[in-house]
């Protein structure tokens, strides 16, 4: 039998931002004809393929899915009430993984001898998963971060002590980095630590992230090492860059309807991912301060998603009594999955309301959206940083520090105008406009993305 050159094993976390910008990096992958297969769990894989947008994962040919069952888990409702926003509902969800370390390494037993080379691309997430690639000489594994190169180099230059950098400014932005309490549950980062095994045979650091806007912290995460390697690829946006709109009206999602008869950038869209849960509070003072802004806006309005997003019934969230009789023209809430791409290439989207999720975050900028950012937990407030002080394409809605108060309508209302009828958010806006279309031509033959990526190619075909 004729070897293959090259075979690409791709292993994502369950999380949803974590399998999105994986199954993007496949489709990004299976472009250069190489043989891509996704490890993942049944339940995940259905939820990936349903979810994901700008391409079908179903109809690449050099794209092989292979979904491993693993032992029921418990799925918890979200609590909107928790003292913090950290998703722990989540947690028995986070123990699958494990799971598919035995189906993984067989995997890798069937693949290896066929083939010259096998590209293990990994979640961090998923270090302890993919160890077995030690056995093989002709594997190598590459661990792939899910945030800026800002928030990663900041975790590593915190545990570094905080050191001066040779570049003032960079020193700078970081000293604006908000206090890591409170972002992540201790017990999260003792299972963490048991991923640091990666360190053992890495050969490279993936990241969706772009040099255009990230380049000066790709070098230092290359200067300082990263997890074990000094190899780092910033081939981000994972995304699709361009949306192409469907001609037949009759598939589009009703808020791109809604969007067409919108004036250019005069509408907000609101979302917060799929991990945040609201309270009933938040939720009457977030749909005040929008009603009171007076702005045109979209809000997803969806509790955050279980372990198993097929599994049982899901919260309904209650808006306060009146409101959607009142809203007329003004607002629009989707309580579905909603097209968030397409939403912000729209036009009409002026600013967007983010938990700065990095999917959302890159996004955001990819579209050359502004954002008032309302950071929840995990990197999130980082990211929120990278926006706001660094980018300066954004505003915050509230302080890190002030997490545990409830945010007023008034708040949010203020917040909204600032972005949206302002000197200040219209200098964001065109801030944000240009930043979007260099990203955009990032990926275009000779930019820095596409540079990135041909880069990477060769040299996992060399």
């Amino acid at each position: 039998m004729e070897k293959k050159d090259v075979v690409v094993l791709v292993v994502p976390f369950v999380l949803q931002g974590h399998l999105n910008q994986l199954l993007h990096f496949s489709g990004l992958l299976s472009s250069y004809n190489l043989p891509i297969h996704v490890v993942v769990t049944t339940t995940h894989s259905r939820q990936s393929k349903l979810r994901v947008h700008g391409w079908d994962p179903t109809t690449a040919t050099n794209t092989h899915f292979h979904e491993f069952e693993t032992p029921k888990f418990e799925s918890p409702p979200p609590d909107p009430n928790a003292p913090d926003k950290f998703p722990s509902h989540l947690l028995p969800s986070f123990q699958v993984p494990s799971h598919l370390r035995e189906p993984f390494a067989k995997l890798l037993a069937d693949i290896a001898p066929t083939t010259s080379r096998v590209i293990v691309i990994h979640d961090y997430l998923m270090s302890s998963v993919v160890q077995d690639v030690v056995a093989y000489e002709n594997a190598e594994a590459y661990v792939f971060y899910g945030a800026s190169a800002f928030t990663t180099f900041s975790y590593l230059w915190e545990q570094k002590g905080r050191p001066c950098l040779d570049d003032a400014e960079s020193y700078m932005q970081l000293t604006k980095i908000p206090a890591f309490e409170g972002s992540i549950p201790a017990e999260i980062l003792e299972s963490v630590a048991c991923h640091s095994v990666c360190q053992t045979f890495n050969s490279g650091n993936i990241h969706d992230t772009c040099n255009v806007f990230d380049g000066k912290f790709i070098d230092f995460l290359a200067k300082e090492g990263l997890t074990g390697s000094r190899k780092q690829w910033a081939m981000g946006p994972f995304n699709p860059v361009a949306i192409s709109d469907n001609e037949d009206l009759g598939r589009r999602h009703m808020s791109l309807e809604w969007l067409d008869k919108q004036v250019k950038d005069s509408v907000i869209y609101v979302s917060f991912g799929t991990t945040t849960s609201l309270s009933d509070d938040e939720i009457r003072e977030l749909a005040n301060g929008l009603e009171n802004s007076q702005h045109k806006f979209i809000w997803v309005l969806r509790d955050a998603d279980k372990g198993d997003i097929f599994d049982g019934e899901v919260r309904r969230v209650e808006l306060p009594k009146g409101f959607e009789e009142r809203l007329g023209a003004q607002g629009l809430v989707v309580r579905e999955w909603a097209p968030q791409l397409e939403i912000l290439a729209h036009p009409a989207t002026g600013g967007f309301m983010s938990h700065c999720g990095w999917n959302s975050s890159m996004e955001s900028i990819t579209m050359g959206v502004p954002i008032t950012a309302w950071p929840m937990h995990s990197d999130q407030p980082r990211n929120a940083t990278l926006v706001t002080e660094v980018l300066k394409t954004g505003i915050s809605v509230r302080d890190w520090e002030s997490r545990g108060e409830l945010v007023t309508s008034s708040t949010i209302e203020t917040s909204i105008r600032k972005l949206m009828a302002s000197d200040e958010g219209d200098a964001m806006r065109k801030r944000a406009a240009k930043l979007g279309d260099d990203v955009r031509r990032s990926v275009e033959k000779g930019g820095a993305t596409r540079t990135e990526i041909d880069s990477f190619i060769a040299h996992i075909t060399r």
